[in-house]
């Protein structure tokens, strides 16, 4: 179809995320036709480089010979049937290879769409297993602030970003919000941990759950914390009952150079949530996992109603699992975690460079995810309504490279296939599309 009716149907009908449509209706929506490696193609032809990874879900690059050939494959033998009553190859196999290479002591798996219905699946598991327990006066849930784990009601419960959740509020259930550095280290993440843990004692006996990401803070602005500060807060929130709920939808299948990010953290959750690149980025799939001991709490008579209420129609869907199947066997195949780390050394060399630029705040950097802080050469923050980081990610785009912001930090987060041209390519083009907009100081 022609590209300009392309455009003009998008402006009549489309509802995009997180977007507002005044300001989308004065620009030409960038289009993508097609895509091939780490590259997306447009409408007219024009190549960018896939700085996001599609969102941060792409993890072996597009059209992947493997992953195609595996898509089609169960795509020859049935697309969907349902996991309610009934069973399939893909979905048991996957749970098989999932728990195999999870954190010890996960043994189920319990599929559904996106990050945020994972989330919320997890979030009902640790309510009911304290309810089937008899312990019913655990009704509330901690998290970490700035903490993001997705949209629906539940999940938007324990996130607090205020951009993205305050407006909710009436519509959501009351969660205790701890403290979490802004980077790893030092005397703030101290007292973050000792307010943690003060408040852990006051409220512990409460909390069903607590649910953080592992070591990095996506949507926070890739904020960090040590392996050190969760295993504090960690081993006491366990020690008073509560269960922990992983959430590693952004960070986990090799974003930090580990399979999961809970193996560098060294504590093995109670749920673990996962999405995103489960896939390798190309069907929506999730899965929560559940050590024994949770699922145990779900086993009854068929009259006692203790089962897990909760599920999706196109929970456990076979070609999603065919897909992540063949996915996980590229991170062995491939040996895609020693490439990432090659990819972490490439990326922090060309940052470094970037680092010297006046407009260039902070940077935080592990694995392949990158957080850039643009701020004033005084370091005063920029005007907001400037929307520099905006602006920055547009500037990008004449020069071939896809990225996006969190406000004024800029998001790098490529897929783990990138080339370690690709790599230096990206952040280069980030420097360029900085001074674009913003000049010399």
């Amino acid at each position: 179809m022609d590209p300009a009716a392309l455009a003009a149907l998008d402006h009549a009908h489309l509802w995009h995320p997180f977007t507002q449509h005044r300001e989308w209706f004065a620009t030409e929506p960038l289009v993508i036709a097609r895509a091939e490696g780490n590259w997306l193609v447009d409408v007219h032809g024009r190549r960018y480089l896939d700085g996001v990874s599609s969102l941060w879900t792409t993890v072996h690059g597009h059209r992947h010979p493997d992953l195609d050939r595996a898509l089609l494959d169960q795509l020859g033998r049935v697309a969907h049937s349902t996991l309610l009553g009934l069973s399939h190859p893909p979905a048991i196999l996957l749970a098989a290879a999932l728990v195999q290479r999870a954190p010890a002591g996960l043994q189920r798996v319990f599929y559904s769409d996106d990050g945020s219905t994972a989330v919320e699946v997890a979030l009902k598991m640790a309510f009911q297993y304290h309810h089937n327990r008899g312990d019913r006066a655990r009704t509330r849930f901690a998290c970490l602030r700035d903490a993001y784990h997705g949209d629906t009601l539940g999940s938007v419960s324990v996130g607090a970003i205020d951009l993205f959740h305050s407006l909710y509020r009436p519509l959501l259930f009351d969660a205790l919000v701890l403290p979490a550095p802004t980077d790893a280290g030092g005397p703030e993440e101290e007292r973050c941990l000792a307010e943690g843990l003060a408040l852990l004692a006051r409220h512990g006996d409460t909390l069903a759950g607590l649910v953080y990401e592992p070591l990095v803070q996506g949507a926070a602005g890739m904020k960090h914390h040590s392996a050190a500060f969760l295993q504090r807060l960690l081993g006491e929130a366990r020690r008073r009952g509560v269960l922990l709920v992983a959430d590693e939808v952004a960070v986990g299948f090799g974003r930090l150079g580990t399979l999961f990010a809970s193996e560098q953290v060294g504590v093995a959750p109670d749920l673990l949530c996962v999405a995103k690149g489960l896939s390798g980025g190309y069907l929506p799939l999730a899965a929560t996992l559940a050590t024994e001991e949770v699922f145990s709490a779900f086993l009854g008579d068929p009259g006692s109603h203790v089962q897990l209420f909760h599920g999706h129609t196109f929970t456990g869907n076979p070609l999603a699992c065919a897909v992540a199947l063949e996915s996980l066997a590229l991170f062995d195949r491939d040996r895609v975690l020693d490439r990432v780390r090659v990819l972490e050394e490439v990326l922090r060399d060309a940052l470094a460079g970037l680092a010297t630029s006046p407009w260039v705040h902070a940077i935080r950097h592990r694995g392949v995810m990158v957080g850039i802080d643009l701020r004033a050469p005084d370091g005063t923050p920029l005007p907001a309504a400037d929307r520099t980081g905006h602006r920055v990610c547009l500037a990008a785009r004449p020069l071939g490279v896809v990225i996006r912001p969190l406000g004024d930090t800029l998001v790098l987060n490529p897929p783990l296939s990138l080339e370690p041209a690709e790599a230096r390519l990206l952040v280069d083009v980030v420097g360029r599309a900085i001074s674009a907009v913003l000049g010399a100081p």
